[in-house]
């Protein structure tokens, strides 16, 4: 049997038929360990650890190389996205239940921050709608207030 160690097969069979199992409905669950979120990432890390010519590379400068970026990021980034386009209309019938903005008029950062509610339980807080909006209240307000989701 032969076994390729082309980037060139093995980055979009990884990107086709592996990432999307990692990355299965992640907006509505995310790894709550820490064990967890490496069990995940070393299967992108075996992956890329495939490549001959970027073998002796850290996990990191391979990813680096390759134009991907850790699963974690792409969570975050997926998260980020979600709030945006739930804000800015996407969503219209869920828009004012998901979320809580708040009012403030003299915010430092952006102008949509959203409110963090308190749970009892720790796993609450990992749900999408609690784990995202620490990221989303510290972007910059010219990221928030972006017409398109591509600017």
């Amino acid at each position: 049997m032969h076994h390729s160690t082309d980037k060139a097969v093995i980055i979009p069979v990884y990107s086709t038929l592996v990432r999307p199992h990692l990355e299965y409905c992640v907006q509505f669950w995310s790894p709550l360990y820490k064990k967890d979120v490496d069990r995940l990432e070393r299967v992108q890390k075996r992956a890329t650890n495939m490549m001959k010519e970027l073998g002796s590379l850290p996990c990191e400068e391979r990813l680096r190389e390759l134009g991907l970026f850790s699963l974690e990021k792409r969570r975050l980034r997926e998260n980020i996205i979600n709030i945006y386009q739930y804000l800015k209309g996407g969503y219209k019938e869920d828009r004012d239940s998901l979320f809580a903005r708040s009012h403030m008029e003299k915010m430092r950062g952006n102008g949509y921050k959203l409110l963090l509610g308190r749970f009892e339980l720790d796993t609450r807080g990992k749900i999408f709608t609690v784990r995202a909006i620490s990221s989303w209240n510290n972007l910059p307000r010219e990221v928030v207030d972006s017409l398109t989701l591509d600017t």
